[in-house]
């Protein structure tokens, strides 16, 4: 599997991922607006992505079949925080056919050394519903520790969730 930082090249692969998988993914996305993983939306999204990527403020990385050169997974790491706090925010998301082969881990890993090493972050955290069982034993699998539950914490699918607050430190 190739592992790469997202580039203006990828809006078409991000599209079709989102879009493939949208069925797989709604129970943990907010609501979206019907064209908001459309061609010409990702295109600008990431536009977007790679300007704040290239001040160091994110970073967005995706993998790729070497076979298909189709989006497997995805991997941002945003809200970087720099000065006295040193930390960021861990997303993810894997495509349905996908799961359970260590993809997910694979590229999540890569992630946390370039936010350590690269970034020179000292927080990573990462958080999930309490009813996602996946994202809980990968999250424990790279290291992650439970810090606490924040009570309607985000707004998914019409209603506010709670959401389990996890976070790695960089040793």
């Amino acid at each position: 599997m190739e592992i790469k930082l997202v580039s203006r090249d990828d809006a078409e692969l991000l599209s079709k991922f989102y879009t493939d998988n949208a069925d797989h993914l709604n129970p943990w996305e907010p609501n979206r607006d019907p064209n908001y993983h459309s061609y010409e939306s990702w295109v600008s999204r990431v536009n977007d992505r790679v300007q704040v990527q290239e001040k160091g403020l994110s970073a967005y990385f995706i993998m790729l079949s070497p076979a298909s050169k189709e989006v497997v997974s995805v991997c941002n790491l945003t809200g970087i925080m720099y000065g006295y706090f040193q930390a960021c925010y861990m997303g993810y998301a894997i495509g349905k056919e996908h799961e359970g082969k260590g993809y997910m881990k694979k590229l999540c890993l890569h992630a946390i050394q370039y936010a350590f090493s690269n970034l020179k972050l000292n927080r990573i955290m990462a958080n999930h519903m309490p009813r996602n069982t996946r994202s809980e034993v990968l999250l424990k699998s790279l290291g992650f520790t439970r810090e606490g539950l924040a009570k309607r914490y985000i707004f998914i699918n019409g209603q506010w969730e709670d959401h389990v607050l996890n976070a790695i430190v960089n040793a």
